[in-house]
This record gives C-alpha cells, structure tokens and sequence, in this order.
C-alpha cells in the first residue's frame, strides 16, 4: 500500500493552555490525487485541520504526516485559496496570480530572469484556462468578485502544487456564480489531479466536486463520518438535481444536524460508498 499524504493520527488541538479544545482524537487519511470535502456544524475544527496540514498549527498532542514528514513545512508544494482573494491592490492580476513563484522554491531561484518571459506566459495560460484571457493588466478592483476568485485558483495552481487547500473558496459568491465555479474547479482537478482537501458548509457543493465527504461533529471536533461518492465524472449541475443526489445531500444534513447534538461516533474503517 502507498502512503497518505495526509495522515492525522489522533490529533487534539487546543488553542491555549487552558483554551478551547478545537479537535479531539481526530483521525484522517487521505491518498494522493483524491478530493476530499470536509462538512460539519459551525466551529467544529475544519478550517483547524487545513491549518495543520498547511504547517500554519500544530497538534497539541497525536500524529500528522504530510507526505511523509511530521512537518509539512517543505514536505510537499501546496496551493492556497480561501473565501476572500486577497488580491495585492498595487499589483495588476498577472504579478497577483505569479506571486507564489516569487516565493516557492524552485521557481523563486529563477523568477527575476523569468517573470516577463516564461512565467508571464504560464500566467496568461491558466488565466484563459479559467475565462480570464486578456484581463492579467487589470487591477484587482476592476474585476468582479467571481473573476477575483478565478483568479484567485490560478495563483493557487500556478506552481503546480501537489495538494490544493480551499477554504470556503466560493462561500461569498451568488449561487450562479459559485456553480460555474464547481465546474471549473472540477475540470481544473480533472486535468492536473492534485490532491484537494476542501472545507465548505455548502453540501450540494460537496457532492460535486468530492470523491469522499468527511463529516464533523461539533466541538471538539473530529469525524463522525467518511463517505466515498462515486458520481461519475465529469458531473453536471443536471446530475446535482438527480434524485440520487439529492438523497445525499439529505443524507448529510441530516448527519450534521444529529451532529449537533449526538454523541460522538466511532468512524468506519472504510468509506461508505454512495453508488452512481
């Protein structure tokens, strides 16, 4: 068998010596090229495990192994992209998207020679891959929220990371908008298959783009449940509106909301599958 590229082992993270206890006993494998959605109520410990596998936490106590090293810090490229873009208002969307090549190795060692060449290019490549051809001289504030978060997957993509980190990337967007972006996101997934550990409260959103759902119970946190979902690719928002969909989706809330207030449960050795 390969190993993980995540692995947490019975992580409790406390914030403070007398803090609240974020996560307790939490447990999480996952292998290299899957998407896995984490779930849960509010406060419940999601965006904490980002941090832990984005070496921005670290465990109070238990084990967590990010391709092969305790530390993630240089263990694996990684890609960022969170609810609010970020975007540096003084720099044009091109520079914003190249930022992580200024500063990840082993791109930054080359990035004065090449930020007008090679890495221009490679910025105005991906910026058309996601319907922004032609907008890299603009400045953030003449885009719209939605191009800001397209914008915003580039520069999270650009240095090819291994393992892509998305927190609440669409959540301040309209639902068109945010479901174009499912699409694109897929698609993006499809053709580089990094590895994607994504955190949302939206479950239709969950359902489509994920290959297993990790739900949470509420403080402290850790999961209750791990579902595979074995839609076909490449799925459609027809396919969101199917009865076998919307079971699951169902299926879900209705886990969060037992969540709420139920007992912590054991988690099953093997994903439960949802058949196509």
């Amino acid at each position: 068998m390969t190993s993980p590229i995540i692995d947490l082992a019975d992580v409790t993270v406390r914030y403070g010596a007398n803090g609240t206890l974020a996560l307790s006993s939490t447990d999480l494998r996952i292998e290299q090229g899957e998407f896995v959605a984490l779930v849960g109520p509010s406060g419940c410990g999601k965006s904490t495990i980002l941090k832990l596998v984005a070496g921005l936490l670290q465990p109070s106590s238990g084990g967590l192994i990010v391709a092969g090293r305790e530390s993630p810090a240089g263990a694996v490229r990684i890609g960022l992209a969170f609810q609010n873009p970020t975007m540096m208002p003084w720099l044009n969307i091109r520079d914003n998207v190249m930022i992580p090549l200024k500063i990840v190795e082993p791109f930054r060692q080359d990035y004065a020679r090449k930020k007008r060449g090679e890495y221009a290019e490679r910025a105005e490549a991906l910026l058309a891959q996601v319907g922004l051809a032609g907008m890299g001289d603009k400045r953030p504030w003449q885009l719209s929220g939605g191009m800001l978060q397209r914008a915003s997957l580039c520069r999270a993509l650009i240095h090819e990371p291994q393992l892509l980190l998305l927190d609440e990337p669409f959540g301040a967007l309209d639902s068109f908008t945010r479901e174009e972006l499912w699409s694109l996101t897929q698609q993006l997934w499809l053709d580089k298959k990094p590895t994607v550990l994504l955190v949302t409260h939206d479950l239709r959103e969950a359902a489509y783009l994920a290959t297993r759902i990790c739900v949470m119970t509420s403080r402290p946190g850790r999961i209750l449940e791990d579902r595979a979902v074995d839609f076909p690719r490449p799925r459609t928002l027809e396919m969101s509106y199917a009865p076998e969909f919307a079971s699951l989706v169902q299926a879900l809330r209705m886990r969060i909301a037992e969540a709420r207030t139920a007992p912590v449960a054991l988690v099953p050795t093997q994903p439960e599958k949802v058949a196509a």
